[in-house]
């Protein structure tokens, strides 16, 4: 078997007009046109597409991802948080690891979001 890549992560939302507002105007990802569904919207980040969806209409009941599920790479972790918050969303504080550093935010259903971004070169 080969795997090719990631195709898509579902993002459970329990109010998709929020969502929508989050992901794609507090976010600013672009969203996929190709699709349009009441309770299935897809955001392209770069390299993998976020599924944001409503879990009640695929079978499911909705839970919150667990924190930092979604680590979404960044320039400049300091520099998207100050962007987030001029659009009214709260980030946490700026951490560093010694190797990377970045900021938690929630999206409006509770889902923890990590900007993240590694600075320091892998070993070999």
């Amino acid at each position: 078997m080969e795997i090719t890549r990631v195709d898509y992560i579902r993002v459970p939302v329990d109010d998709i007009e929020a969502a929508k507002r989050f992901y794609g105007e507090v976010l600013g990802l672009p969203r996929n046109e190709h699709l349009d569904h009441d309770d299935w919207i897809e955001y392209e980040a770069s390299n993998v597409t976020l599924a944001v969806m409503t879990p009640e209409t695929h079978e499911y009941e909705f839970a919150a991802l667990p924190p930092a599920t979604i680590a979404l790479g960044v320039p400049d972790v300091a520099a998207a948080k100050a962007a987030l918050e001029a659009k009214g969303a709260e980030v946490g504080e700026v951490w560093d690891s010694g190797v990377c550093n970045g900021a938690g935010v929630s999206d409006p259903a509770g889902n923890r979001i990590l900007l993240h971004h590694r600075y320091k070169p892998y070993e070999s």
